[in-house]
């Protein structure tokens, strides 16, 4: 029994398979006339045997490799899986012995079949000092220690899997930083002195916490890269951080993919799986488009951040992790919690510290530093040379108003190299031609719906094109290429309107101020009706956005600087 304690520890405490039987190896000759102690692994699939650990002499090298014949390896192959314990003489004839027992070495032999459950992994081989036999006793010795060299052997191929692994990751990432032209992968904040400077300020102040955050913002606003920012600076910074975009999961699996599932638990799962929240033990959870999630969802989300502990899908124990949370939405919660398609409670629990991240054009100081980082990142990879942006380029960035804010941004600016073949930039093209104004924007698509409501026809009260400084040949709709449609009478009379009806009314002539006061009238009417449809709501299928056909974002915004109050209309 003393024997056996010792060879398991012998075994157990090293992570190579070759250090383990070097200690063993004294242990065994303490039992055993031995004179050579060779391991070899077999790879039955390729029919293979490796040389892991060899002690003695006139033994092959480590890491030695011998390729079997199909007939070979089909044979070691039923007598590891019977498990018998395989006794000759290397002076009489017989092939298995031929396969295991290097040529030049002379003596008993004793040989037995090393597995991992029923599945054979290896091969230990023992040959006896000359004029030495062995028996029965030995024979008895060398089963009792197939086991532990077996869990030797799993150890150091497990080890050698990580290594794999570990060098193929970091390979990865030396060809992706290379790629990106980077030295770590993470990576400054374009715009964290400047536009963003009042929401560096605070993650700086809730990242050393465990507190919850909740990051609001648009669509594109970049609310990942603030997520990451907190993990980064956090105490967790060492540990995993998952992202999971709930709006992309099916309801009908939200509870798997959050929680996991166990084997059986459903038609298809085929194994046990983790969750995302066992993923993210002891690191930052960050979910995306919260206010997607189903409202059952909602139930075990607020306890999971209660206390800690969940079940699987399907199974009865529960489990705890330790996961900080940071969630994200472009949506208005408390407008949901008021609606009752988010939990108040919830809400309360997620928003512990709420960081609001502006959009792209309440920002455009930003516009020309993050537009040359994306133009050099773009050139890198599709032409090999950095790409500049001349002024007029950067003037015609300015000048539109980012709907799709700094993810909108990357995708002209990556079609303006396409456009211009890698080696310089065509934003002109990428931007279907023309652009659009801070003012043309913030009206364009309320326009399009009111002005057709209020029987307003372009070029009504003296509109002409050109004034509030329209440049020639811009449209008053958003670019085609640009994804989002405009909405707006079609005009250039009308946009000029709508420009001077936001900061250009004193340039402009009398009338032109007449009539974008009288837009300003007809749009509030219109909306207000539309509200009054609705009851106040702005989301939804049936909601007065897409009644307008305008983004959520948009309407809100113009109802604020048109002064409409939109809660007087809810029910």
């Amino acid at each position: 029994m003393a024997f056996l304690i010792e060879a398991w520890r012998q075994a157990c405490r090293h992570s190579e398979a070759g250090d383990s039987v070097v200690s063993l190896a004294p242990l065994i000759a303490s039992q055993i006339p031995l004179q050579s102690l060779l391991v070899q692994r077999f790879d039955a699939t390729p029919g293979r045997l490796h040389v892991v650990a060899a002690v003695g002499r006139g033994l092959p090298a480590l890491g030695t490799r011998a390729e079997l014949p199909a007939e070979a390896s089909a044979a070691l192959l039923d007598w590891s899986r019977a498990g018998a314990i395989l006794h000759a003489s290397t002076q009489g004839p017989s092939p298995l012995l031929a396969l295991l027992v290097p040529a030049g070495l002379s003596g008993d032999v004793l040989a037995g079949p090393l597995r991992e459950g029923e599945q054979p992994v290896g091969v230990v081989v023992l040959v006896g000092q000359p004029g030495a036999g062995f028996g029965t006793e030995h024979e008895e010795v060398l089963a009792s220690l197939l086991e532990p060299i077996a869990v030797a052997l799993q150890n150091d191929r497990r080890v050698l899997e990580l290594v794999r692994l570990r060098e193929a990751v970091e390979a990865d990432n030396r060809a992706l930083l290379t790629r990106l032209q980077r030295d770590d992968i993470s990576d400054s904040i374009v715009g964290a002195e400047a536009g963003l400077a009042g929401v560096m300020e605070q993650v700086g102040q809730v990242a050393p916490t465990e507190a919850p955050v909740l990051i609001l913002g648009e669509t594109g606003s970049g609310k990942e890269v603030i997520a990451r920012s907190i993990h980064e600076r956090s105490r967790r910074a060492a540990g995993p951080v998952v992202r999971v975009n709930c709006g992309a999961i099916p309801p009908e699996l939200v509870d798997s993919e959050l929680f996991g599932h166990e084997r059986g638990s459903f038609t298809g799962a085929v194994n046990a799986r983790k969750g995302w929240f066992e993923r993210a033990d002891g690191g930052t959870l960050f979910l995306d488009e919260i206010g997607e999630l189903p409202l059952a969802a909602q139930v075990r989300l607020l306890r999971i951040l209660q206390d800690g502990s969940f079940e699987r899908v399907g199974g009865q124990r529960t489990q705890t992790v330790d996961v900080r949370l940071v969630a994200a939405t472009h949506r208005e919660l408390q407008d949901m919690v008021a609606q009752g398609g988010f939990r108040q409670d919830l809400w309360y629990r997620i928003s512990v510290f709420p960081i609001r991240l502006p959009a792209l054009r309440e920002r455009r100081g930003d516009i020309a530093a993050l537009a040359r980082h994306f133009a050099q990142r773009a050139g890198l990879r599709l032409g090999g040379v950095a790409l500049q942006l001349s002024p007029d380029e950067l003037a015609q960035l300015a000048a539109y108003d980012w709907p799709g804010n700094v993810r909108e941004l990357a995708s002209v600016i990556e079609r303006a190299t396409i456009l211009g073949g890698g080696r310089r930039l065509d934003i002109a093209a990428a931007l279907g031609g023309g652009t659009r104004t801070p003012a043309q924007s913030a009206r364009g698509s309320v326009e399009g719906a009111s002005v057709g409501a209020a029987g307003l026809q372009p070029g009504v009260a003296g509109l002409q094109p050109g004034v509030a400084g329209q440049q020639p040949g811009a449209t008053s709709g958003l670019p085609a290429l640009a994804g989002a449609g405009s909405g707006s009478v079609g005009s250039a009379g009308a946009g000029a309107g709508a420009g001077a009806g936001s900061g250009a009314a004193a340039a402009a002539p009398p009338g032109v101020a007449t009539a974008a006061a009288s837009l300003d009238a007809a749009m509030i009417g219109h909306i207000e009706s539309v509200l009054a449809a609705t009851g106040g709501r702005i989301e939804g299928p049936s909601g007065t956005a897409a009644r307008l056909g305008i983004n959520p974002h948009t309407l809100r915004a113009r109802m604020r600087k048109l002064g409409i109050d939109w809660s007087r209309f809810r029910a």
